[in-house]
């Protein structure tokens, strides 16, 4: 595991007057915020609200248009998604991208061979060595199949998963890369309450690691159920941000998603539980 201070004081994430325009549209709009360590963060908001490219902003898939992404006291912005991932960052997808004709194994061996001496392009070179590594790529993703709970079914094919076990093995290759930040692109989507609930217990073992977690959902008893702080886009820019029950509470959001008639009540789930 990556060995670094999860409480620490310092931000893991710094965001500072990003911007993202394609064309004439501009998507995010001057985005301030600090992700603190060692914390679930979730970012929510209507379907167009600059979630995914915010979330593509901090990977490396997109370089934004303007502004400073700091990760780990570097500047990323204008990183590759290679090397932000080498620097102890994360992600999986809000459509599955997984390699379906590989084993579920071989799927998490992939994400280790960022750390490896040799990496991804060496698997064919069977020098002792090589062999040795390979050894050990593999006993570490048994290790996180096991702690994703999907130790039994190490050799089957991915794509013949269903998608639930699919979203999963997503989150298990991601933390095969040893991440200090995980970033969750929607992984509730598609998925029933029962998967849902069982993926907020492993984000709750995912943080209990020390690894700080990003998540974008439109769940929102998952969100609330594991979340320590909340960001609130709205049309590119921040709306609201912080503790859940703040969130709940905001007139904004409030008047924004869930309309003047709604107030949270205790146990009752928000707009069934989807904005």
């Amino acid at each position: 595991m990556v060995s670094f201070d999860a409480r620490s004081k310092d931000p893991i994430l710094t965001l500072q007057d990003v911007h993202m325009r394609f064309g004439g549209v501009t998507a995010l709009k001057g985005i301030h915020y600090q992700v603190p360590r060692g914390i679930v963060q979730s970012i929510i908001g209507p379907n167009g609200a600059g979630k995914t490219t915010l979330l593509n902003c901090i990977s490396g898939v997109l370089h934004p248009s303007e502004g400073v992404i700091s990760f780990l006291g570097r500047s990323v912005e204008s990183e590759p998604p290679h090397r932000i991932a080498a620097l102890g960052m994360s992600r999986t997808f809000q459509h599955v991208a997984l390699f379906p004709r590989m084993s579920v194994l071989e799927n998490v061996m992939v994400g280790r061979h960022v750390r490896t001496r040799s990496g991804f392009w060496a698997v064919g070179l069977r020098t002792p060595t090589m062999r040795r590594e390979e050894a050990a790529i593999g006993r570490e993703a048994k290790a996180w199949l096991d702690f994703v709970g999907l130790a039994d079914a190490a050799h089957l094919e991915a794509g013949a998963l269903p998608l639930g076990k699919q979203k999963i093995l997503e989150i298990a290759r991601a933390l095969a890369t040893d991440p200090a930040l995980l970033l969750l692109d929607e992984p509730a989507g598609g998925l029933n309450a029962r998967e849902t609930e069982e993926l907020g217990e492993l984000i709750q073992r995912i943080q209990a690691r020390g690894i700080t977690v990003i998540l974008v959902e439109h769940d929102m008893n998952l969100v609330m159920s594991v979340s320590e702080r909340i960001l609130v886009l709205y049309y590119g820019q921040p709306l609201a941000s912080g503790a859940p029950d703040e969130i709940k509470e905001d007139p904004q959001v409030i008047q924004a998603y869930l309309g003047d008639e709604w107030a949270p009540e205790e146990g009752k789930p928000i707009m069934n539980g989807r904005f």
